[in-house]
């Protein structure tokens, strides 16, 4: 089989991991099925360092217990087991799965409902598999089949509506935000390089405030607060929802505006899509 030949036949590998994984989490026998899912609780709140990198997230310690044994376990997490948890307050409930035998390598987990059916990676395998698909189209048969395939596949995204969904959740959960007072009481600090070498210095402040019913509540908060590397110390204003502390934001009026953007940002994409598709068409 000559070299050309094997190219030809890329998509074995993905497709055969897909299917895999698709089978597995149908027969229960996917990893994230076959570990033990508890639902953990905060019983320590820390305060990351300043200056200290953002991804760890907040400290806390956690309690759980482990429903084999019975025992209860109080650990430490400061993003090294899973996520890294960005709003935290004592008494907050977080998802945590570990391997059976082993509640010590516990991982939080923030979004469970796909990961708990198993299918996170074999989703993806997909994903990458469809963009591979197109940039093949593309390279062996032409840019009409680029087109069709790439405008297909940024409508699907678009139109499935789960960006959207996500943007109306925060403006719904934020319509009946509360106002109440806080303070940035630590700045984190991340540095990178861009492709020429240039140092990139990212900042995110922690900011803490109360809600109405008296819980003290934790945020790493990335975005919405001005120069945000020289916040240190400073008092401000935080809108939260009463439902959900994690859906915060300091300024209210610029996140309506994000919100709008964001939706714009969807509609146009899909006509883009939608014309790729024409075009494509057209040009066979």
């Amino acid at each position: 089989m000559s070299t050309h030949e094997l190219w030809e036949l890329w998509w074995v590998v993905p497709a055969s991991v897909a299917l895999l994984g698709y089978g597995l989490s149908l027969v229960g026998l996917a990893p994230a099925q076959r570990a033990v899912w508890v639902t953990a609780r905060i019983v320590e709140v820390g305060q990351p360092a300043h200056g200290a990198a953002k991804d760890p997230g907040i400290p806390v310690t956690i309690a759980f217990q482990d429903p084999d044994s019975g025992r209860e376990f109080v650990l430490p997490n400061a993003g090294r087991h899973g996520r890294g948890v960005e709003a935290a307050w004592v008494g907050r409930e977080l998802t945590v799965r570990y391997r059976r035998g082993r509640p010590d390598r516990f991982r939080v987990v923030l979004d469970p409902a796909d990961e708990k059916r198993g299918r996170v990676v074999p989703n993806c395998t997909v994903a990458l598999l469809l963009i591979g698909l197109v940039i093949h189209a593309a390279v062996a048969r032409g840019r009409p089949w680029a087109l069709l395939g790439f405008g297909t596949l940024l409508t699907v995204a678009m139109a499935s509506g789960a960006d959207l969904r996500a943007v109306r959740t925060r403006d719904a959960l934020l319509s009946s935000a509360v106002a109440v007072p806080a303070r940035v009481v630590a700045v984190t600090k991340d540095e990178y390089e861009d492709g020429e070498g240039s140092k990139i210095v990212n900042h995110a402040p922690v900011v803490t405030f109360t809600t109405r019913e008296g819980v003290h509540v934790t945020v790493l908060s990335r975005d919405g607060i001005p120069d945000p590397g020289r916040s240190l110390g400073r008092h401000l204003t935080i809108h939260y929802a009463p439902d959900d502390p994690t859906v915060h934001t300091p300024d209210l009026a610029a996140e309506r505006r994000d919100s709008e953007r964001a939706v714009g940002w969807i509609v146009i994409l899909v006509v883009v899509g939608i014309a790729a598709v024409v075009a494509g068409a057209i040009a066979l």
